[in-house]
C-alpha cells in the first residue's frame, strides 16, 4: 500500500509528490491525460517547445519558489513583452511610456500623467463595473483600443456586464519599461516545462491515461491518503451544481517560414478579430534549438476564449460572487474528507500563477509530511 495517491502530475501533485518521496514516503502518480506536466505541457515539434495548452512564463518573487524550480532545470533569460495589435496599430504592453506616446504623441511622463487624469475624469464617483473601472484607471482612449474588446473576447460579456474587480490593478508605468512582470525572477525552463516537471517526478511511479473519479473505490484502496488536484465539484459529482470557467482553444500551425511575428505574444485587442492573441512558441527560447542553431520553421498558436461546458479543458475560474459562494459550500464538504486534501487550480477553485501553484505544494505537503 501506497502512503500516497497523487491524482495529477501537474505543478501541485509533481512538487507534493517529489516532497513526499524526499520524505521517505511510497508515492504513486495518476493522470488521465496521456502525458505528465498538466497545463503546463510542452511538445517538442521541428525542434520547437510547443506550450499545448498556452503560454507558460514562470515569474516570481519568491526566492524560496525559485531556489526551489532552479534544482529541476536550467531557467533561461526570457522577459515577457507583450505587444498589442488594434486593428494594425501596434502598441506596447504593459502601460508605459512606448503606448502612450503611439496613442497620444505625448513624450515626457507629466505628459502622459495629464493626459490620463483628464480621461479618469469621465468616471464620478465608485466604478460600478469593469468599463467604468478601465476608465477611472487609464482612460477612455487606452480602454477602448487596448482592453474593451480583449477583454470582452476573453470573457464573452460586455464590459458594462462585468464586474469591476476583475481589474482593480492595472499596471500604468510613466517609463519605458516593456517587462510585463513585476518579479525579480522570471524565465522558461530550457528544454520545455515538460523537462522540468519530469525531473521532478524522477523514480516516482507515474500511471497516465487513468481516471481516477471512474475507478475511485479500487484507486482509493491503494493508499492511505489520496492528494487530489482535480476539479472539487467533480469529485462531489457536481452534487450542489457546477462551478463555472472559461475555456481555451487553440489553433496551432506550423509555418514554413523563419518568422511569423516577431514576438512570442501579441494580443489582438479589437472585437472583431476572433482569437484574443497569437503565440510565436520559438520566441519563448529566442529561435534556437537545444545546440544554438537558428530553427528555420516556425509554430503559432491562435487563443479563442469559450464558454466551458463538461468535457472542456477548464482553464479561468469565474471568481464572481455566485460562483465564490459555490465553491465554499464544496469546500465545506471537501472539509470533511479525512483521508482526502484538496489542492490546485482546480482542487481549490482558484486562479494560480505557476509560482503560487508551487508554493501552495510546498507549504501543504510540509504540513502534511511533519505530521
Amino acid at each position: 500500500m501506497y502512503d500516497y495517491l497523487i491524482v495529477g502530475a501537474g505543478l501541485y501533485g509533481a512538487v507534493f509528490a517529489q516532497k513526499a518521496i524526499e520524505s521517505g514516503k511510497s508515492v504513486l502518480v495518476i493522470d488521465k491525460r496521456k502525458h505528465i506536466a498538466g497545463n503546463v505541457y510542452t511538445e517538442k515539434i521541428e525542434k520547437i517547445n510547443v506550450h499545448k495548452y498556452g503560454a507558460h512564463i514562470f515569474h516570481t518573487n519568491d526566492l524560496s519558489v525559485w531556489n526551489y524550480v532552479q534544482k529541476f532545470a536550467v531557467f533561461n533569460r526570457f522577459t515577457n513583452s507583450p505587444i498589442a495589435n488594434y486593428k494594425g496599430e501596434i502598441y506596447s504592453m504593459p502601460f508605459n511610456m512606448y503606448t502612450f506616446n503611439k496613442m497620444w504623441g505625448v513624450v515626457t511622463p507629466e505628459e502622459a500623467a495629464s493626459k490620463i487624469a483628464e480621461q479618469r475624469k469621465e468616471i464620478i464617483g465608485q466604478p460600478k463595473n469593469l468599463e467604468e473601472q478601465a476608465i477611472s484607471l487609464v482612460g477612455r482612449d487606452i480602454y477602448e483600443k487596448l482592453i474593451k474588446g480583449y477583454t470582452e473576447k476573453q470573457w464573452g460579456r460586455e464590459c458594462k456586464e462585468l464586474p469591476s474587480f476583475i481589474i482593480k490593478r492595472l499596471p500604468v508605468r510613466l517609463n519605458y519599461d516593456n517587462n510585463y512582470f513585476n518579479a525579480l525572477y522570471q524565465g522558461i525552463p530550457i528544454g520545455g516545462y515538460t523537462k522540468l516537471v519530469e525531473n521532478m517526478l524522477k523514480g516516482i511511479e507515474v500511471r497516465l491515461g487513468v481516471d481516477y473519479l471512474e475507478n475511485k473505490d479500487e484507486l482509493d484502496m491503494l493508499a492511505e491518503k489520496v492528494i487530489y488536484t482535480g476539479a472539487i465539484d467533480a469529485y462531489f459529482d457536481y452534487k450542489l451544481g457546477a462551478l463555472e470557467y472559461r475555456s481555451v482553444r487553440f489553433e496551432t500551425e506550423v509555418l514554413d517560414k523563419t518568422n511569423f511575428q516577431g514576438n512570442a505574444a501579441v494580443n489582438y485587442t479589437d472585437r472583431e478579430t476572433p482569437w484574443t492573441r497569437i503565440i510565436e512558441h520559438k520566441w519563448f527560447e529566442f529561435g534556437k534549438d537545444e545546440n544554438g542553431n537558428d530553427i528555420p520553421k516556425t509554430i503559432i498558436s491562435k487563443e479563442y476564449s469559450s464558454e466551458w461546458k463538461p468535457g472542456d479543458e477548464p482553464y479561468y475560474p469565474v471568481n464572481d460572487e455566485k460562483n465564490s459562494e459555490l465553491y465554499n459550500q464544496y469546500k465545506k464538504l471537501a472539509d470533511m474528507e479525512n483521508k482526502v486534501l484538496f489542492g490546485g487550480r482546480l482542487g481549490e477553485y482558484k486562479y494560480y500563477d505557476m509560482d503560487q501553484v508551487i508554493k501552495a505544494a510546498l507549504l501543504s505537503a510540509e504540513k502534511e509530511l511533519s505530521k
